[in-house]
Order: C-alpha cells, then structure tokens, then sequence
C-alpha cells in the first residue's frame, strides 16, 4: 500500500470521525436554554384532575390566547394524568380513544397552530399515581413517542415507584431526552424525594421541592414559605418547583391568590395556572397577568429570592434583580390586618430613587430610610425598590 494511500484512508476516517461527533444527538439540545426563566403555562390537573379530553385541551389553548394569558407570557398548555390507558403489542404507549379521538399528534399540531406549546405526563414508576400505565421499562420508547406526537413538555411523577433510585430512574429519562427529535422541557415531580435539589440542576429543567399543593391558604402557604434555602440551587435553565397555582379555582380569597402569586413569582417558581381559563373573573385574570409581578418572576438574572425578616408570622422576602433593582414582598401571615415596615438598608440602600407597588400600579412617596405600611390579613404588600 501507497504512503499516498495510506493517508487517504486516515482522512476518510478523520472526516467518518468528525461527521459522527457533529451528528451526535446527546449533544444536539441544549437542555438549560429550553427554561431560562422559569416556564409559565397551565395544567389540568388542580382543576380537572382525571377528567381530560382533546376538547378541553383545544378550549383551554383558545382561551389562552383570547384571554391575554398568553400575552403574559404563558406558552405550555400541559395534559396531566389520565390520558393514558394502556400500552400497544409493542410497548407504544395508547392515548384513551375516546376522550382524544383525533390523537395526540393532532392535538400538537392545534396547539402549535396558536402560537402555544402542548405537554404531557408520565410517571417514573410502574403505574401513574391514577393507575395508568407508568413509564418504568419504557423510558427511552415515551420520551421518542412524545417527541414524534410533537410534545414540548414533559412532567414525569413519582408513584408505584417502590424500590426505585429517583437519581437513576431520572437519568433514564434525561438521557432519552438528549437524544430525542426535538428540544422537550423535563419537569422533574417527585415530591422532594432524597432532595432533588441536590440533583436536578445535572437531570432536569424544574423539579418538585414539596408534596402536592391544594386550594387553601393554609397549605399553599406551608408550601411557599418552605422553600427558604433552597435558592442557592436555583438559576437560569433549573428552577425549584413548589407545585402548579391554584388562583382562580374558589378556595382563597383575594389577598390570599396575591401571596400565593407574589410569594411564586420571588421564589422565581415555574407559573402554571391550574384553573379554568374559559371561565375565568376578571380577577383572576388580572391576578394571572399582572405584568410586573409577572416580570419580577421572568426577571433574567434568574435569582430566588429568600426570607430576609421574620418575627412570629410576619415575613420579609427580597430577590435581587437584573436592573440592580430588588422585589421586596411583605407577607402577613396572622389574623389580623398588621402595621409592618422595611428598611432599604437591609438590601444597601440608603434612599431608594424609586418605589413601586406592583400590586397598584403604582410609584409610593420615600421618607426616610423605612418604608411602612398595613398589610391584610394572609395578604402582601409587593414592591420594587430601585437605587
């Protein structure tokens, strides 16, 4: 053989080499890109819990869109538990026949067609937690049939999972999803099992820190002011998970759905409405799309914000943000209406040039060094603070 030859050879496979390496699909989605604020959308699951169909999915992207949500910034219009009956010959998973008679792919597709992004559920373990078929044994064979159904988001539970490593069992799907046809957010719900926190910034978009959320004050709030300390695991691409919103579905009253907002929105948690968008009161929908609670959520410096003061059940929380300005939210979690105040100097500053009410709308008069003001019962007073 030819020394001419001979480098011919090792340049078809230098270029063989190179040509694999380019086409890689582990390495063709760049997985933190796909959540660099935290994801907003709605699920069905606070409101419709079992009962879905491909005629509230296509109602509920409609209303999205004329509602101004939107607008807003809400994208994903994600199907929860109960779409799912059983699995194919081959292992395929089978969409309930009835209730989806165009199919899922169909459903993207309508979804896609309003500007709208359409996610899924699964479940890590051996059923879903309604009894459906789980994913276990079939992790790389869902997440490539929800990539060619067209699916941009998937949430992946944690029930009959007995015996099974959250750590091991996740990766499965990370690893599927690096190699899936297109780009899909992972929504990591295991309830805070051996503290995902610690784990999910290497395996997922967003992962539940807590059990699940209800309708009332008293559980949303033991939630939400649970999650001081876990911010240093937060940031752009992998965000803390407190659980989807339940503005909007009756439960709590006004002040308590503006915690409940101001409280996700500083904790830089995903928004996922949980009611009925087709119904909505104009409350609710000005709770939803408040413009600069919203900003202070999507805020790109992509800071969870923390508990900077607290005596008894009254809290002060500020997060940091990319303006150099702060959202400071003081939350008043007794009985009664509650006189509290904030002093600049706690975030290094002397005399804000500027303070806002992001709940009014509107700019509040500085004297001083404090900022005092009565906040309602289970309510907050939400502002910005600019040097």
């Amino acid at each position: 053989m030819t020394i001419r030859r001979v480098a011919e050879i090792a340049l078809s496979c230098v270029s063989t080499v190179l040509i694999v390496c380019s086409l890689s699909p582990a390495q063709s989605h760049d997985s933190a890109a796909l959540a660099l604020t935290p994801p907003m959308g709605w699920n069905s699951w606070n409101k419709f819990a079992c009962d879905v169909s491909e005629k509230l999915i296509r109602e509920t992207a409609d209303a999205m869109v004329s509602s101004g949500l939107k607008a807003a910034g809400y994208q994903y219009v994600n199907i929860d538990d109960c779409w799912q009956v059983s699995r194919a010959a081959d292992g395929t998973i089978v969409a309930d026949a009835q209730r989806f008679p165009s199919g899922l792919k169909a459903l993207a597709e309508y979804v896609h067609s309003k500007g709208l992004k359409l996610g899924i559920y699964t479940d890590a373990g051996r059923m879903t937690c309604q009894k459906r078929p789980g994913s276990y044994e079939h992790e790389a064979q869902d997440i490539n049939t929800y990539a060619a159904w067209g699916m941009d988001y998937v949430k992946i539970d944690w029930c009959y999972a007995e015996g099974l490593d959250p750590e091991v069992q996740y990766a499965k799907f990370r690893d599927a999803l690096a190699q899936a046809a297109h780009p899909i957010v992972f929504s990591i719900c295991n309830w805070g099992v051996k503290a995902p926190w610690r784990w999910g910034p290497h395996m997922g978009n967003l992962w539940r820190t807590t059990g699940d959320i209800n309708d009332t004050y008293e559980r949303m709030s033991l939630i939400g002011f649970s999650q001081n300390g876990l911010e240093k695991f937060a940031g752009p691409g992998h965000w803390n998970d407190p659980d989807m919103l339940e503005v909007g579905n009756g439960g709590m009253n006004r002040d308590e759905y503006r915690t409940h907002m101001a409280l996700w929105a500083i904790l830089a948690a995903p928004l996922l409405a949980g009611n009925d968008l087709r119904s909505m009161t104009p409350e609710t929908k000005e709770l939803l799309t408040n413009a600069e609670v919203i900003a202070v959520d999507q805020d790109p410096k992509g800071t969870q914000g923390h508990r900077v003061w607290e005596e008894g059940t009254l809290e002060i929380w500020v997060k940091p943000l990319a303006d150099g300005s702060y959202a400071v939210g003081l939350f008043n979690r007794t009985e009664a209406a509650f006189k509290m105040s904030f002093d600049f100097k706690t975030i290094g500053i002397e005399h804000p040039s500027k303070l806002r009410d992001l709940w009014e709308h509107k700019d509040l008069t500085v004297q001083g060094d404090l900022y005092t003001t009565e906040v309602p019962t289970h309510g907050v007073v939400l502002l910005r603070v600019y040097r």
